[in-house]
């Protein structure tokens, strides 16, 4: 059985200047299309606004407009206060180069993003662009609560489909609410895409521990394809987005989706039991999506933090964290409480707090 997958543009490989490097990118492009995958999924956001830009060099300019689809976003909170949803769209039409979106999504509703949503007709505006023949289907990815969800599909019933972040660990998780999520969505009969199936990497990299309760049961699978398999097995699901960084990680998506097996029951019971074990481990809930950098006025490498803490948390003071925090050029201190980053923050982090908990842990050091 063959599964959908989308290559997100969001964790795209680097060089040693920090820049998406486009012939590292250009060859996993190569390999996802000739493999007969042809979904992508940008955001200007996205690699501190240069994703949509790779999009260009490395899609658009090389290969014909229909054997490649393009998602984009609205990301309302990225609109100049003196600029309009209009010249954003426009902006994103040229810098891409596609002449249209395949999809076209509000990015990253929420609580707080709703009200201006409502007020400033964002929805209607991306139906509007679907009209014009701009825009293929209209859909929006959701951070809120399932209530927020409910009430979003009930008073627009037109978009075609909503992205929801879903993996094994947030399914049943409060701050997450996953699974509520996903069953609102079917009531309401929409496609799904699936979002940080892997939770932006953390369900590939588990503790001691947790490696070996799954390879225990099936010792050739790798760690990702767990959290892939549960997110892209699940009833209604139209695809899955995987941010891929290198060649091995984009052979075994590849791979696991052309040829897709559900988790079987034996399978399924060990996620139960591995989901027990990892929330013992308290972490910070931190995709590192990358939203927060942007707004940073210190321009702290805040996911790089958060991913340190929360490793701190799991393996401990060993030298290879200690001298990988020693590497950095900030600080966590340097950290001025301003509050813009939570502001912005999908998972509705206290991310000063956080940085203040690295400080500590690394002045014991």
């Amino acid at each position: 059985m063959r599964k959908e997958l989308a290559l997100g543009m969001m964790r795209l490989p680097v060089g040693a200047d920090k820049k998406i490097d486009y012939n590292a990118t250009n060859t996993l492009v190569d390999y996802f299309l000739e493999n007969g995958f042809r979904k992508f999924d940008t955001a200007e956001v996205y690699h501190n606004t240069e994703s949509e830009h790779a999009i260009r060099e490395c899609i658009v300019k090389r290969y014909a407009r229909d054997s490649f689809e393009i998602a984009d976003k609205l990301s309302s909170w990225r609109i100049a206060a003196d600029g309009s949803a209009e010249q954003f769209f426009q902006k994103q039409l040229e810098v891409t180069g596609v002449g249209y979106f395949d999809r076209y999504l509000f990015h990253s509703m929420e609580e707080r993003l709703y009200p201006e949503a409502v007020e400033k007709r964002y929805f209607d505006f991306i139906f509007e662009k679907k009209a014009k023949g701009l825009v293929r289907e209209a859909g929006f990815s959701f951070h809120g609560k399932p209530e927020l969800l409910e009430k979003v599909l009930t008073e627009y019933p037109e978009v075609d489909f909503v992205q929801l972040q879903i993996n094994y660990i947030d399914w049943d998780n409060p701050a997450v609410r996953a699974g509520e999520c996903y069953e609102i969505a079917r009531k309401h009969r929409k496609k799904i895409l699936i979002m940080e199936p892997v939770k932006g990497g953390l369900l590939a990299n588990l503790p001691e521990e947790g490696v070996s309760m799954l390879k225990t049961v099936s010792p050739e699978a790798s760690i990702a394809s767990w959290a892939i398999r549960f997110a892209a097995g699940l009833e209604g699901v139209d695809t899955v987005l995987s941010g891929i960084s290198t060649m091995e990680q984009m052979q075994d998506n590849v791979a696991l989706m052309k040829d897709f097996q559900p988790l079987s029951d034996e399978e399924s019971r060990t996620l139960a039991r591995l989901r027990e074990f990892l929330h013992r481990n308290p972490q910070v809930e931190c995709t590192a999506c990358g939203y927060c950098q942007p707004e940073c006025p210190v321009k702290l490498p805040i996911p790089g933090f958060i991913r340190l803490l929360n490793n701190t948390r799991i393996f401990g003071d060993t030298p290879q964290l200690i001298n990988g925090y020693k590497m950095n050029v900030h600080t966590p201190d340097e950290c001025i409480k301003c509050g813009a980053c939570s502001k912005v923050c999908p998972q509705h982090l206290d991310i000063p707090l956080h940085l203040a908990s690295l400080a500590r842990w690394a002045k014991g050091k």
